[in-house]
Protein backbone atom coordinates (compact mmCIF):
# COMPACT_ATOMS: atom_id res chain seq x y z
CA UNK A 1 0.00 0.00 0.00
CA UNK A 2 1.29 3.41 -0.88
CA UNK A 3 1.87 6.13 1.97
CA UNK A 4 0.35 8.76 2.37
CA UNK A 5 0.13 11.93 4.62
CA UNK A 6 -3.11 12.12 7.37
CA UNK A 7 -4.16 13.96 10.11
CA UNK A 8 -4.11 11.71 13.02
CA UNK A 9 -3.59 11.20 16.48
CA UNK A 10 -0.55 9.18 18.21
CA UNK A 11 -0.05 7.86 21.80
CA UNK A 12 2.55 6.32 23.62
CA UNK A 13 2.33 4.80 26.98
CA UNK A 14 5.09 2.79 29.00
CA UNK A 15 4.77 1.13 31.94
CA UNK A 16 6.90 2.91 34.85
CA UNK A 17 8.78 0.91 37.56
CA UNK A 18 9.09 -1.79 35.53
CA UNK A 19 12.76 -2.42 35.86
CA UNK A 20 13.02 -2.93 39.32
CA UNK A 21 9.67 -5.29 39.45
CA UNK A 22 11.38 -7.52 36.68
CA UNK A 23 14.36 -7.80 39.13
CA UNK A 24 12.48 -9.88 41.42
CA UNK A 25 11.35 -12.42 38.42
CA UNK A 26 11.96 -15.18 36.96
CA UNK A 27 11.81 -14.71 32.94
CA UNK A 28 8.95 -16.72 32.64
CA UNK A 29 7.20 -14.50 35.20
CA UNK A 30 8.31 -11.50 33.83
CA UNK A 31 6.82 -12.70 30.02
CA UNK A 32 3.43 -13.56 31.77
CA UNK A 33 3.58 -10.28 33.44
CA UNK A 34 3.89 -8.36 30.13
CA UNK A 35 2.03 -10.28 28.14
CA UNK A 36 -1.01 -9.40 30.75
CA UNK A 37 -0.02 -5.95 30.39
CA UNK A 38 -0.17 -5.68 26.90
CA UNK A 39 -3.44 -7.42 26.86
CA UNK A 40 -5.16 -4.81 29.08
CA UNK A 41 -3.24 -2.10 27.46
CA UNK A 42 -4.73 -3.32 23.51
CA UNK A 43 -8.21 -3.93 24.78
CA UNK A 44 -8.33 -0.26 26.55
CA UNK A 45 -6.76 0.96 22.91
CA UNK A 46 -8.96 -0.89 20.67
CA UNK A 47 -12.19 -0.18 22.23
CA UNK A 48 -11.77 3.06 21.63
CA UNK A 49 -11.18 2.36 17.80
CA UNK A 50 -7.04 2.72 18.24
CA UNK A 51 -4.89 0.56 15.86
CA UNK A 52 -2.12 -0.61 18.93
CA UNK A 53 0.89 -0.08 16.13
CA UNK A 54 3.74 -1.90 18.27
CA UNK A 55 4.77 -3.18 21.66
CA UNK A 56 8.61 -1.50 22.51
CA UNK A 57 9.85 -2.79 25.69
CA UNK A 58 7.00 -2.18 27.98
CA UNK A 59 5.70 0.50 25.91
CA UNK A 60 2.58 0.93 23.81
CA UNK A 61 2.71 2.79 20.58
CA UNK A 62 -1.19 3.53 19.21
CA UNK A 63 -2.84 5.57 16.94
CA UNK A 64 -6.40 6.86 15.73
CA UNK A 65 -7.30 8.37 12.12
CA UNK A 66 -8.85 7.69 8.67
CA UNK A 67 -10.13 5.27 7.46
CA UNK A 68 -10.60 3.75 11.01
CA UNK A 69 -12.19 6.61 12.32
CA UNK A 70 -13.60 9.81 11.17
CA UNK A 71 -11.18 12.72 11.17
CA UNK A 72 -13.32 14.79 13.91
CA UNK A 73 -12.93 11.99 16.28
CA UNK A 74 -9.48 10.44 16.23
CA UNK A 75 -8.20 13.06 19.08
CA UNK A 76 -10.96 12.63 21.44
CA UNK A 77 -10.85 8.37 20.75
CA UNK A 78 -7.11 8.73 22.28
CA UNK A 79 -8.10 10.48 25.25
CA UNK A 80 -10.91 8.38 26.11
CA UNK A 81 -8.24 5.45 25.59
CA UNK A 82 -5.61 6.92 27.62
CA UNK A 83 -8.38 7.25 30.69
CA UNK A 84 -8.97 3.38 29.99
CA UNK A 85 -5.72 2.51 30.01
CA UNK A 86 -5.26 4.15 33.43
CA UNK A 87 -8.44 1.70 34.58
CA UNK A 88 -6.10 -0.90 32.70
CA UNK A 89 -3.36 -0.07 34.89
CA UNK A 90 -5.38 -0.14 38.18
CA UNK A 91 -6.45 -3.75 37.27
CA UNK A 92 -3.14 -5.10 36.78
CA UNK A 93 -1.66 -3.77 39.80
CA UNK A 94 -4.80 -6.11 41.55
CA UNK A 95 -3.13 -8.87 39.72
CA UNK A 96 0.35 -8.67 40.39
CA UNK A 97 0.24 -10.86 43.83
CA UNK A 98 -1.27 -13.81 41.79
CA UNK A 99 0.67 -13.36 38.15
CA UNK A 100 3.92 -12.71 40.74
CA UNK A 101 3.95 -14.47 43.47
CA UNK A 102 4.51 -11.23 45.81
CA UNK A 103 2.76 -10.49 48.57
CA UNK A 104 4.84 -8.25 50.46
CA UNK A 105 6.79 -5.24 49.24
CA UNK A 106 5.81 -5.14 46.21
CA UNK A 107 7.33 -2.36 44.09
CA UNK A 108 5.28 0.90 42.71
CA UNK A 109 3.86 0.88 38.91
CA UNK A 110 2.66 3.64 36.90
CA UNK A 111 2.01 4.80 33.42
CA UNK A 112 2.75 7.72 31.51
CA UNK A 113 1.38 8.80 28.37
CA UNK A 114 1.62 11.09 25.64
CA UNK A 115 -0.24 11.75 23.11
CA UNK A 116 -0.24 14.18 20.36
CA UNK A 117 -2.55 15.21 17.31
CA UNK A 118 -0.83 16.20 14.05
CA UNK A 119 0.15 15.46 10.53
CA UNK A 120 1.85 11.99 9.90
CA UNK A 121 3.38 9.98 7.12
CA UNK A 122 1.01 6.85 7.31
CA UNK A 123 1.56 3.34 4.98
CA UNK A 124 3.52 -0.18 5.03
CA UNK A 125 6.59 0.55 5.66
CA UNK A 126 9.69 -2.04 6.77
CA UNK A 127 12.23 -4.76 4.43
CA UNK A 128 11.36 -6.77 1.69
CA UNK A 129 10.16 -9.92 4.05
CA UNK A 130 8.97 -7.76 7.45
CA UNK A 131 6.09 -4.69 7.13
CA UNK A 132 4.10 -3.48 9.46
CA UNK A 133 1.19 -0.48 9.12
CA UNK A 134 2.27 2.64 10.99
CA UNK A 135 2.64 6.76 11.23
CA UNK A 136 6.01 8.37 11.13
CA UNK A 137 7.00 11.50 11.68
CA UNK A 138 7.32 14.93 14.26
CA UNK A 139 4.16 14.06 15.43
CA UNK A 140 4.48 10.87 16.61
CA UNK A 141 8.42 11.66 17.68
CA UNK A 142 6.37 14.28 20.01
CA UNK A 143 3.79 12.03 21.56
CA UNK A 144 7.31 10.01 22.78
CA UNK A 145 8.87 12.69 23.85
CA UNK A 146 5.68 13.89 25.86
CA UNK A 147 5.28 10.49 27.41
CA UNK A 148 9.21 11.28 28.60
CA UNK A 149 7.96 14.73 30.08
CA UNK A 150 5.71 12.96 32.30
CA UNK A 151 8.62 11.87 34.59
CA UNK A 152 9.82 14.95 34.71
CA UNK A 153 6.59 16.81 35.43
CA UNK A 154 5.38 13.97 37.58
CA UNK A 155 2.23 13.59 35.72
CA UNK A 156 0.58 10.51 33.67
CA UNK A 157 -1.03 12.13 30.84
CA UNK A 158 0.31 14.91 28.76
CA UNK A 159 -0.94 15.91 25.46
CA UNK A 160 0.17 18.61 22.74
CA UNK A 161 -1.99 21.88 22.21
CA UNK A 162 -3.00 20.16 19.13
CA UNK A 163 -4.68 17.92 20.49
CA UNK A 164 -6.19 19.37 23.57
CA UNK A 165 -7.80 21.71 20.84
CA UNK A 166 -9.32 18.99 18.81
CA UNK A 167 -10.92 18.07 21.98
CA UNK A 168 -13.19 20.92 22.77
CA UNK A 169 -14.35 21.05 26.23
CA UNK A 170 -15.44 17.41 26.77
CA UNK A 171 -12.13 17.25 29.01
CA UNK A 172 -10.79 18.84 31.96
CA UNK A 173 -7.53 19.87 31.19
CA UNK A 174 -4.68 21.79 32.76
CA UNK A 175 -2.15 23.53 30.85
CA UNK A 176 1.83 22.79 32.50
CA UNK A 177 3.80 24.53 30.24
CA UNK A 178 5.36 25.94 27.16
CA UNK A 179 8.34 23.67 26.01
CA UNK A 180 10.72 22.89 23.37
CA UNK A 181 12.35 19.56 23.21
CA UNK A 182 15.64 18.17 22.39
CA UNK A 183 16.65 18.60 18.75
CA UNK A 184 13.37 21.04 18.15
CA UNK A 185 13.10 24.79 17.50
CA UNK A 186 9.42 24.27 17.44
CA UNK A 187 7.39 25.36 20.70
CA UNK A 188 4.40 23.74 22.10
CA UNK A 189 2.00 23.99 24.96
CA UNK A 190 1.74 21.04 27.07
CA UNK A 191 -1.65 20.35 28.91
CA UNK A 192 -2.57 17.73 31.43
CA UNK A 193 -5.13 15.46 31.12
CA UNK A 194 -7.00 15.41 34.50
CA UNK A 195 -10.70 14.12 33.92
CA UNK A 196 -13.71 13.91 31.45
CA UNK A 197 -15.67 17.09 31.28
CA UNK A 198 -17.56 18.02 34.28
CA UNK A 199 -15.65 14.99 36.34
CA UNK A 200 -13.15 17.18 37.96
CA UNK A 201 -13.29 16.55 42.18
CA UNK A 202 -13.50 20.25 43.93
CA UNK A 203 -9.76 20.11 44.94
CA UNK A 204 -8.77 19.29 41.51
CA UNK A 205 -10.74 22.72 40.38
CA UNK A 206 -8.58 24.49 42.91
CA UNK A 207 -5.55 23.19 42.33
CA UNK A 208 -5.83 23.77 38.42
CA UNK A 209 -7.33 27.35 39.62
CA UNK A 210 -4.39 28.45 41.39
CA UNK A 211 -1.83 26.52 39.26
CA UNK A 212 -3.04 28.81 36.18
CA UNK A 213 -2.85 31.99 38.47
CA UNK A 214 0.96 30.84 39.79
CA UNK A 215 1.54 30.47 35.90
CA UNK A 216 0.33 33.89 34.69
CA UNK A 217 2.66 35.99 37.40
CA UNK A 218 5.66 33.32 36.58
CA UNK A 219 5.25 34.34 33.10
CA UNK A 220 4.99 37.86 34.16
CA UNK A 221 8.47 37.16 35.85
CA UNK A 222 6.97 38.11 39.34
CA UNK A 223 8.83 35.50 40.97
CA UNK A 224 8.10 35.78 44.73
CA UNK A 225 3.98 35.94 43.73
CA UNK A 226 4.84 33.04 41.86
CA UNK A 227 6.70 31.01 44.28
CA UNK A 228 4.10 32.00 46.57
CA UNK A 229 0.90 30.71 44.58
CA UNK A 230 2.95 27.70 43.68
CA UNK A 231 3.42 26.65 47.12
CA UNK A 232 -0.43 26.99 48.07
CA UNK A 233 -1.21 24.41 45.51
CA UNK A 234 1.09 21.95 47.26
CA UNK A 235 -0.59 22.90 50.13
CA UNK A 236 -3.65 21.81 48.23
CA UNK A 237 -2.06 18.87 46.51
CA UNK A 238 1.34 17.86 48.62
CA UNK A 239 1.99 15.52 45.95
CA UNK A 240 1.26 17.78 42.76
CA UNK A 241 4.88 17.33 40.32
CA UNK A 242 4.07 20.05 38.11
CA UNK A 243 4.18 23.09 41.29
CA UNK A 244 6.79 21.46 42.59
CA UNK A 245 9.16 21.21 39.24
CA UNK A 246 7.91 24.88 38.80
CA UNK A 247 8.52 26.16 42.29
CA UNK A 248 12.18 24.50 41.88
CA UNK A 249 12.49 26.72 38.46
CA UNK A 250 12.14 29.69 40.18
CA UNK A 251 14.94 29.24 42.30
CA UNK A 252 16.83 28.49 39.18
CA UNK A 253 15.23 31.84 37.13
CA UNK A 254 16.07 34.00 40.57
CA UNK A 255 19.51 33.31 39.94
CA UNK A 256 19.82 34.07 36.41
CA UNK A 257 17.30 36.19 34.96
CA UNK A 258 16.16 35.58 31.54
CA UNK A 259 15.74 38.94 30.47
CA UNK A 260 12.89 40.94 29.05
CA UNK A 261 12.34 38.83 26.32
CA UNK A 262 11.94 36.12 27.61
CA UNK A 263 8.76 34.34 26.38
CA UNK A 264 8.50 31.46 28.89
CA UNK A 265 9.87 28.56 26.82
CA UNK A 266 11.48 25.71 28.37
CA UNK A 267 14.04 23.37 26.79
CA UNK A 268 13.84 20.00 28.02
CA UNK A 269 16.63 18.44 27.71
CA UNK A 270 15.98 14.58 27.44
CA UNK A 271 14.44 12.62 24.69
Amino acid sequence: VAGGRRDMTVSFADLVGFTGLSERLTPLLMVTLLNRHFGLQALAVQEHHGVVDKFVGDSVMAFWGPPFVKPEEHAVLACRAAQAQLGALDALRHELPDITGLRRDLPAIDLCIGICTGEVVVGNIGSDNTRSYTVIGDTANLAARLERANRVYGTQILVAETTAQMTGSQFEMREIDTIAVKGKTETTRVLELMSAAGQLSEELARLRERYEEARRTYLAQQWDSADAIFRECLQIRPNDGPSRVLVERIQVLRRNPPGKNWNGVWQLVEK
